[in-house]
């Protein structure tokens, strides 16, 4: 799964790598984003790329309220388009998640070893991600995402099993159109990796030595 992510650009930087305008507040850098918050997310909306807020943590329309059930902040792809709480916006609700890096754990001898993640050739990166519209009983309406994961390819497998979908720039505009063939692991060669301070353990934690390499 992938549970943490950071965003260490500025949102102007962020809404011009998509070609979208900017529907969000969020200015300031952030390294150890976590499920629950809002996150900015790139969606297509008559025929104009969007970047608006959304909460982290899907919500199927039958919660009662967002704690109602499991906390969904992942979807697996290999099964995304069977399960009820996702098969409609799999079809009808594509997103792209940024990120300038996201954060994996690695179980050895009872430890849990952070690692930080980045694009070998950018400052910026899209995940897969889908999206619903929860309406509560009050009336009161939250818009949720969760994001894509696969078995990991041969740069995430030594840490952990499952890596996010990453969907390369040139093929953006394929993913929110529906091609669900891109949902596969990142190719050879694409992440950066390298261990980081057991720091970022906590939710609270914040700054930019979250993602510096670990000295031991």
């Amino acid at each position: 799964m992938c549970g943490r992510i950071a965003l260490n650009l500025p949102t102007d930087a962020v809404a011009s790598w998509f070609d979208a305008s900017s529907r969000t507040g969020f200015q300031e850098p952030k390294f150890n984003i976590c499920p629950t918050q809002n996150i900015p997310v790139a969606v297509r909306y008559e025929g104009e790329n969007i970047l608006t807020p959304m909460r982290w943590g899907f919500i199927p329309h039958w919660y009662g309220a967002p704690n109602d059930g499991p906390l969904l902040i992942n979807a697996r792809g290999e099964t995304v388009a069977e399960k009820p709480a996702f098969r409609d916006a799999i079809s009808k609700r594509r997103c792209l998640i940024p990120a300038t890096g996201f954060y994996e754990w690695h179980r050895i001898d009872g430890r849990k070893e952070p690692w930080y993640f980045r694009p070998a050739d950018d400052d910026l990166m899209a995940f897969a991600g889908i999206w619903q519209a929860w309406t509560a009983p009050d009336g009161a309406r939250q818009v949720s995402v969760a994001m894509l994961t696969v078995d990991a390819g041969d740069q995430m497998a030594d840490v952990h099993h499952r890596e996010p979908v990453v969907i390369e720039k040139p093929r953006q505009m394929d993913w929110l159109d529906g091609d669900l063939e891109l949902i596969t692991s990142a190719p050879d060669g694409f992440y950066e990796k390298h261990r980081v301070s057991s720091k970022v353990n906590k939710a609270s934690a914040t700054g930019p030595e979250l993602i510096e390499p670990l000295v031991e």
